[in-house]
């Protein structure tokens, strides 16, 4: 019987002693009486019980969030593997830096962004970044231990992409023509998590 479960009877117990004990005390005048004692200490039982198996299947559920996040991480690394060793990654997906092939009107001075993971949830600092076409460049930060990205899509295609990293900095460029592009994090589950906004290039 795991703790969740534990947690679960002891609560629906604790309730129900609740509801026996208040129909008692309306029904019996003299109720507790002498055994006062033995329903505190049932209660106190029961709430350190419940208490004690809260705390444990909170434990488990962080810790299965953990594996399943870890799972997502290591399934993002084998795909970008598999994309490289093909020669197949759009962008120049293998490195920081990276940049696409120039779009068309994709002319004027550009400019560089400046883009953070949060340090302690699945986010950016922002979601909305703005910048004159040309050669655009989203500087990005990752304070975090989970590994983050960032693309720059347009359409649902993808222009340029970061290489994935964790505590450390890297960068994406792409020649973008005016118009508006979307930035995400690729990890799987990071962009419906909303680690995603809007780029605005003019």
């Amino acid at each position: 019987m795991d703790n969740s479960t534990i947690f679960y009877i002891c609560g629906g117990v604790l309730a129900v002693s609740a509801v026996l004990v208040s129909f008692a005390g309306l029904r019996l005048e003299r109720f507790p009486g002498r055994i006062g004692p033995l329903v505190v200490l049932w209660f106190v039982a029961l709430v350190g019980v419940a208490t004690t198996f809260a705390v444990l299947n909170g434990k488990d559920e962080q810790t299965a969030r953990a594996s399943e996040l870890a799972k997502a991480n290591e399934e993002a690394e084998e795909e970008e593997a598999s994309a490289v060793q093909g020669g197949e990654a759009e962008g120049g997906k293998a490195g920081g830096g990276a940049e696409a092939k120039p779009q068309a009107g994709a002319k004027g001075p550009g400019g560089t962004l400046q883009l953070a993971a949060d340090p302690t949830q699945i986010a950016f600092d922002t979601t909305t970044l703005a910048s004159k076409a040309g050669k655009v460049t989203i500087d990005f930060t990752n304070p975090a231990a989970l590994e983050h990205n960032v693309a720059i899509e347009q359409n649902g295609k993808q222009l340029a992409i970061s290489e994935t990293i964790a505590e450390g900095k890297t960068s994406v460029s792409a020649d973008l023509a005016a118009g508006t592009y979307t930035f995400l994090c690729t990890v799987p589950g990071h962009a419906e998590a909303g680690m995603e906004g809007t780029l605005t290039v003019r």
